[in-house]
Parts: structure tokens; sequence; C-alpha cells
């Protein structure tokens, strides 16, 4: 999937959503030791069941708009099984990946709704700090400032809030961000990008939140007005993975169950005797 960007490149240790843990290997941290094959295959689902809730999530937001698909990271790690030299394989989940290409662009028509062709990213004013988005459905409050359907503020060039003149008839917004009321020059949108977009770490309602990264003014990106820019998520592809999803954790699950038999025959051998 090209662009697409590692969240978690180059991390001794980070912790994923859902709440599970990343190991990366090149530093020496290694997932929990496999003591037998029935661990092998529980270890097997647990993470098909982690790559179920990407999916799962890419699904349901493929009509969301600025929406980014996710993937999920996979590496296999060896173990010797004692004189034989055949070595026990677990795949474990180390990272996601974001896909960070645009998706399709939307016309509507509407003049406060903005999509934008680069890298870039509009400022916002939420309840939590400045935030940053690549959904550009706005609308005005009461006030006349443009906000998002939430409520937050967008923000200008000089950071605050850009208010609309009443009785304005026409909004103009040029490719550089350039916002004009019936012709007359009000301000300009903050358009900023990253260095490490994947970095971002999303806070709800398709905002992102920096971190410690410092956004930079973003040099090739353009606003286009009356487009809203849509979901990159490919339903049928995604529906295709959750087939294999399903068919494996199916085929762990019956390998589990015979794992569980041998070793209750095993028992039984053994107390006989």
């Amino acid at each position: 999937m090209s662009p697409a960007s590692c969240v978690l490149p180059g991390q001794r240790l980070a912790v994923m959503g859902g709440g599970f843990t990343a190991w990366r290997l090149e530093t020496g941290d290694l997932p929990p030791k496999m003591e037998n094959s029935l661990n092998v295959v529980l270890s097997r689902q647990g993470v098909l069941a982690r790559q179920m809730d990407v999916i799962a999530t890419n699904l349901a937001n493929t009509n969301t708009s600025g929406f980014k698909a996710e993937k999920m990271i996979f590496s296999e790690f060896l173990e010797p099984t004692g004189e034989s030299g055949t070595p026990l394989s677990m795949v474990f989940d180390v990272a996601y990946l974001r896909d960070m290409t645009e998706g399709p662009m939307r016309t509507t028509g509407n003049p406060l709704d903005l999509a934008i062709s680069g890298k870039g990213y509009f400022a916002v004013e939420a309840p939590q700090g400045e935030r940053f988005t690549r959904i550009g459905a706005f609308q005005l409050d009461n006030q006349g400032q443009i906000v998002t359907l939430s409520g937050a503020p967008v923000l200008g060039a000089g950071g605050a809030p850009i208010t609309i003149p009443q009785e304005t008839s026409i909004i103009a917004i040029a490719r550089d961000g350039t916002v004009s009321a019936d012709e007359v020059e009000i301000g300009a949108l903050r358009i900023v990008e990253f260095a490490e977009p994947q970095f971002l770490s999303k806070d709800g309602g398709g905002l992102y939140d920096p971190v410690d990264q410092a956004p930079q003014p973003a040099a090739n990106s353009l606003v286009l007005q009356g487009t809203i820019e849509g979901s990159n998520v490919q339903g049928v592809a995604e529906m295709s993975r959750m087939i294999e999803v399903v068919r494996g954790y199916q085929a762990a699950g019956k390998m589990a169950e015979g794992e569980h038999k041998r070793i209750l025959s095993a028992i039984d051998i053994i107390v006989g005797n």
C-alpha cells in the first residue's frame, strides 16, 4: 500500500490501539516465550482478533469524509524446539499502517465544503486544544465563524477563528486558503503539514493530536472549495480481508481443539500407566 506510513517505526516499545503492546525485535524485545504449540495457536487467534478490529473500523468508516484506512504489520518469531532443530513459529503484530493516500474528491458545490489536495491539514480550536483534520465539511455558527460540524472553530493563518461578516452573499476561498467575503479578503485558513503524519494521534471526530510534533506551513497543498475528500477505504478489499481472517480464526480454533484433545489423551495414558 503506497504511499503508506508505519505508525510505530523505530520505537523500542509502544502501546497500540486496543491496548496491546508492540515488540520491536531489532532492539532485543521479544514476545512471551512459547511453551507449547497451544500457546502458538492462541497467540495466532489473538492476532487475528485484533486484525478483525482494524478491518471492522475501516469498514465502518467507508463513507466517513477524510478517513484514512489502516492495516496491521506482522512479524514472525522463531524458537528452537530441542535437538530436532525444527523451530516453532509464532506470528505477532508489531505495529499498524495508516494509508496516507488521498481519498476520492467529491464535488458538492457548497462554498463551505473544503478539501485539501496534498499533505496539508486544517487547524481547528477543539476544547482540548489545537487539533488538525482533513475533514473540510464546515458551516457558520451564530456569530458567523467558520466551524466544523461539531462546532469547533476553524483557525486562520494568525491563529484566530475566521468570521464571515453578516449579510455576506458570496464566500470565496482560493486555493492558497485566502478567504474572501463579497470579493473582499478577510483572512486566510491555516493549512499545515507534518514531517511525520503517521505519528499523529487520533483524537476522535476526525481530529488529530500532533503530540510532540510542530506543525509547519503547508508547502504544496491546495484548498479545493465546494469539494469533500472521501474515505480512502476500499470496501471490497476489506471484505476480502475479513473473510480471510474469519477462515484463519476458524482454522486456528480447530487446531486448538485438536491440541487440547491430544493433551487430554496423553494425560489419560500417563494416568492409566
